[in-house]
């Protein structure tokens, strides 16, 4: 077993407890024995790259996905992959073991199904489960005798029990002893080249032991390290508690940020000298918002099952605050652009705001949920016109779902849809209806009112923003711009 195994802030007693801790069984089905076929419901951010981990480690691996657009793109090896990953897809489309398809009754061939669909929340923040309801639906009533049945889609505390065990058992099958179900949380960390899937524990909890260690054995073909748990509720919630602790930590991040900008301090310097402590502090940088696919949408599902929501959180005060703060902070950067704009007598009406980097992270072409959003709406509601420049997000769909593309960098002698210097594997290509440079020269002195630096991606030379007359760093860590505020 590895060493630091529990990522606890409890005074060292973490020691005291990791016998608590259930390692797959050595003695139940080895994570080391072979798989049979596999198949990948739901082909997405978490399940494309499920499929490339088990090459060479299943017989046969099926991607099973309602979005023939997406599967095209697949073959293309048009998306947001590691490069890791890049590499195994563009084996993999040329494996007979490999294979794509639109056609859920391939589902039944399967010896182990790996359910891998989005679980977003709507407008009002409900639950939207029809992507998971539909696809729980396929796999049950494809269900064979033998088959071992894993859902990894982040949901609320019963969702395998109410989607997959209770709806097999009204179908004539023993779950635990005709099929195995269990849920087991992914822990896909997008953009982020440290956190690989083979060195990242898994959680599984299972109907039953057996089903617990069936599914062990197919996880474990992912991962070095899997533990058990004596439940798929309480795999569920393990999940949720992970996104909602992140959750809280960047509220509060950001939070403390504001309380350095009064005191006249870096919220950046703050946390790495408190980050030395070894024990008892597990921090996080501010930034001008939390995107993404879990820690936005995840901790509703607890709110939502909890009827947080309509009781005033009796339950989950500090839960419901979080997510608060989180919802009000890409305005609280709309807010301090307008602040800074004042400062040199210029009104958020009328001004030219360029908006550096768009997706919700780093090193991603992924816009679900990005304050990016928030902050153009905002800025756009009090007048300001507003664009962007990403070189991985060449062309975007606004909060209202009118197109944008991407503005060039000056450096771009052509204009629109040159690559340019530093911008590493980003060349922007924004196509018909390209929105050119306010002037001549790009995003320079005379183009621009202010720069709003929301995220910077890894190898891109953004010194030309210096030029800019105004910049608002929502990032804290964007440092050498002449005018220079933060967030």
């Amino acid at each position: 077993m590895t060493e630091n195994r529990l990522a606890l802030a409890i005074n060292g007693r973490e020691r005291l407890l990791e016998e608590r801790l259930v390692p797959l069984s050595p003695n139940g089905a080895s994570s080391s024995a072979p798989l049979g076929s596999v198949a990948v419901v739901g082909l997405g951010y978490v399940g494309l790259p499920t499929a490339l981990a088990l090459l060479d480690r299943a017989a046969r691996i099926t991607g099973v996905d309602v979005d023939e657009q997406r599967l095209a793109a697949i073959r293309d090896g048009e998306v947001d992959l590691s490069d890791a990953d890049r590499l195994l897809l563009a084996a993999a489309v040329n494996d007979e073991t490999f294979r794509l398809t639109t056609q859920s009754p391939v589902l039944a061939a399967a010896d182990a199904v790996i359910i891998c669909v989005p679980t977003p929340v709507d407008g009002e923040h409900a639950p939207n489960l029809s992507a998971l309801r539909a696809a729980c639906d396929t796999v049950v009533h494809c269900a064979r005798p033998g088959q071992t049945i894993i859902l990894t889609s982040t949901s609320y505390v019963g969702t395998t029990r109410q989607l997959l065990i209770e709806p097999l058992e009204q179908l004539g099958f023993r779950v635990g002893v005709d099929v195995h179900v269990a849920f087991s949380p992914e822990r896909i960390d997008p953009g982020n080249p440290d956190h690989v899937q083979r060195e990242t524990p898994r959680v599984v909890g299972g109907a039953t032991v057996p089903c617990s260690e069936r599914a062990g054995g197919v996880i474990g073909q992912l991962t070095d390290s899997v533990y058990l748990v004596t439940s798929p509720e309480a795999a569920e919630l393990s999940k949720l508690y992970e996104n909602i602790f992140r959750a809280v930590t960047l509220a509060l991040a950001n939070e403390f940020a504001d309380v350095c900008g009064t005191l006249g301090l870096d919220p950046i310097e703050v946390t790495l000298a408190a980050g030395t402590k070894p024990y008892g502090f597990l921090g996080a940088f501010p930034g001008p918002g939390v995107g993404g696919h879990c820690i936005p949408c995840d901790p509703y599902y607890l709110l939502w099952q909890l009827g947080a929501q309509d009781r005033g959180a009796p339950l989950t005060p500090l839960i419901s605050q979080t997510m608060r703060s989180i919802a009000q902070r890409p305005l609280r950067v709309v807010e301090r652009a307008a602040e800074v704009l004042a400062e040199d007598g210029h009104a958020v009406a009328g001004a030219r705001v360029l908006l550096v980097g768009v997706s919700y992270k780093a090193g991603v072409q992924d816009l679900r949920e990005s304050p990016a959003l928030s902050i153009i709406r905002g800025l756009r509601e009090r007048g300001a016109a507003v664009h962007y420049h990403d070189p991985l997000m060449p062309v975007i769909r606004d909060a209202e779902g009118r197109l944008m593309h991407s503005v060039a960098a000056p450096a771009d002698p052509i204009g629109i849809g040159a690559a340019h210097p530093g911008a590493g594997n980003g060349a922007t290509t924004a196509g018909p209806g390209a929105v050119p440079p306010l002037t001549g020269g790009g995003a320079d002195r005379a183009g621009w009112d202010l720069a709003i630096i929301h995220v910077v991606h890894s190898g891109s030379d953004l010194t030309w923003v210096w030029d800019v007359p105004r910049v608002l760093d929502a990032t804290y860590q964007f440092d050498g711009a002449p005018r220079r505020s933060v967030v």
